[in-house]
């Protein structure tokens, strides 16, 4: 029950919309939530500009924005639709440690809208890394991806739109597609290198901390 009501209270604190209890949500589903692992649908083309697929696409953007991420999908939000977004920017990439910046080959990326995305492998080389993911609160793994995906789709006007992402943009892509078929990084991930990103504070605290629940 404590680490239960400490989940709960975090995400009172993170929600205004505390009433609020139909999608698209305003914060992001858990692992455990059934609508992170169900096959999203397709958006028909001629539904892209009404308010409900751009209420998502506006909700996916606000989301975005106050979890601090990288990337994020429909379902996400609780909405099984093929739509995801995903960003990087200068500000973000500052933050991180110029080594890791280099060896993960991190450069910034436009805010963009993919509907009915389709991903092809360009570069069939894996390269692992550490990924964690907002419906995975609190803890990360090594995970293999691809080094360069194209991905093609409509953006939020409707129109096609075609894209080469490689190294980190790449594995954005692909955990974001992971998502519209109902997966999670847990499912290809290096079992053992599984941890709690908290784990140090937890031994520093004698326990007291169990997870900061805190948007990344």
């Amino acid at each position: 029950m404590g680490v239960t009501r400490k989940v709960l209270n975090w995400y009172a604190r993170l929600s205004p919309a505390r009433g609020r209890s139909t999608p698209p949500y305003e914060h992001v589903v858990q692992i455990g939530d059934p609508r992170l692992r169900k096959v999203s649908e397709p958006v028909p083309l001629d539904k892209i500009k009404t308010d409900e697929i751009q209420n998502v696409i506006k909700k996916l953007e606000h989301v975005i924005k106050r979890y601090g991420s990288l990337g994020m999908s429909a379902p996400q939000i609780g909405v099984n639709m093929r739509i995801f977004v995903m960003r990087h920017t200068v500000k973000q990439i500052s933050t991180v440690p110029k080594e890791i910046v280099q060896s993960r080959g991190m450069e910034p990326i436009p805010y963009t809208v993919f509907i009915n995305p389709k991903l092809k492998v360009v570069d069939y080389q894996k390269v692992v890394h550490n990924e964690g993911c907002e419906s995975v609160q609190g803890y990360s793994a090594d995970v293999p991806r691809y080094r360069a995906v194209e991905v093609t789709g409509h953006n939020e006007l409707g129109d096609s739109t075609s894209k080469v992402f490689r190294n980190w943009a790449a594995r954005i892509a692909q955990h974001e597609m992971d998502h519209l078929d109902g997966k999670i990084y847990t499912d290809i991930m290096d079992k053992k290198t599984l941890e709690c990103n908290c784990w140090e504070e937890v031994n520093l605290s004698k326990g007291k901390v169990v997870i900061p629940f805190t948007p990344e």
